[in-house]
């Protein structure tokens, strides 16, 4: 719960007006809905990290519907998942001398200091590894029963071509975010490239990463076996959760983006951020398929 207070005091500072953490010629300062809408949106989406803590702690928790505290962990998951992996993965980058130099920052468009992403980010990876761990013992002592033991018999065959879709778009959109991440240019607007990084490729990398994570789950639980049947679902769940998420939070932002000659999101952009989406869809409904067919234990 303390872990969302920088980002909830930065949030609404901004909604009020204020310009804290915000340079001169920030996007963040134009005026407009969309900034305005997201900043909402956001303050209220950490707001629910706190009402997530106590549902998880309290005794009364345990007799919350089930499906409106997954669906926000779900969520949870997939937001703060790629924050876990980049964050760090950029700053070792840095600490390295990979990272963007000083001249190369000075010629980019200013979008926030650079002290918000550490305060930030890092309220937020406290905030992932926190609800993991009450996560995990509340769904233990609640669900238990649906992930103990092995997988057993695989799912039925049209299950199974779900899965196999789900793998093969993953790869799909998991290569072209590596071609990205190294430096590929096909399918980026002259925005995007401009702005190519350390920062931006372990950002891409992470995205592929997360897409053939939610493929492989996907082929895992429906394969079935006699593997211990509580790893393939947390690939499953994890994969699928970051995929979906981030993949409608970029099209979000791509749809609400500039709208500039350089700044217009190209179609082939606009697909794969589609192809995240889905492959995470077809993979949670895998997951879905999955766990309606547990029996007690």
């Amino acid at each position: 719960m303390a872990a969302t207070l920088p980002y909830l005091t930065l949030k609404t500072a901004w909604l009020a007006g204020s310009r804290i953490g915000i340079p001169d010629g920030s996007v963040l300062l134009e005026p407009g809905l969309f900034i305005t809408a997201a900043n909402a949106v956001t303050v209220l989406m950490d707001a629910a990290v706190i009402v997530l803590a106590l549902v998880l702690t309290r005794p009364w928790g345990m007799r919350a519907p089930s499906w409106l505290l997954t669906v926000p962990v779900f969520v949870a998951t997939g937001l703060l998942t790629p924050i876990v992996l980049g964050f760090p993965g950029q700053l070792l980058l840095r600490a390295l001398g990979a990272g963007p130099d000083a001249v190369e920052q000075a010629t980019r468009t200013p979008f926030l200091d650079p002290w918000v992403f550490h305060v930030v980010y890092t309220g937020f990876i406290v905030q992932a590894i926190a609800l993991a761990g009450l996560f995990v013992p509340y769904a233990r002592e609640r669900w238990g029963r649906r992930w103990q033991g092995v997988l057993g018999e695989g799912l039925p065959s049209p299950t199974g071509v779900v899965a196999g879709s789900a793998a093969a778009l993953s790869v799909v959109v998991a290569l072209t975010h590596f071609y990205w991440a190294f430096g590929g240019t096909a399918g980026h607007n002259a925005s995007q490239i401009a702005q190519y990084s350390s920062d931006t490729a372990v950002g891409s990398a992470v995205h592929g990463i997360c897409a053939l994570t939610a493929g492989a789950g996907a082929v895992l639980l429906a394969k079935g076996g006699a593997r211990r049947a509580w790893w393939p679902l947390a690939v499953a769940w994890t994969g699928s959760a970051a995929t979906l998420c981030w993949g409608m939070w970029l099209m979000v932002a791509a749809t609400g983006g500039g709208t500039g000659p350089d700044e217009r999101t190209t179609t082939a952009t606009y697909l794969i951020y589609a192809g995240q989406m889905i492959t995470a869809l077809l993979a949670a409904s895998v997951m879905g398929r999955f766990l309606a067919g547990r029996r007690p234990v």
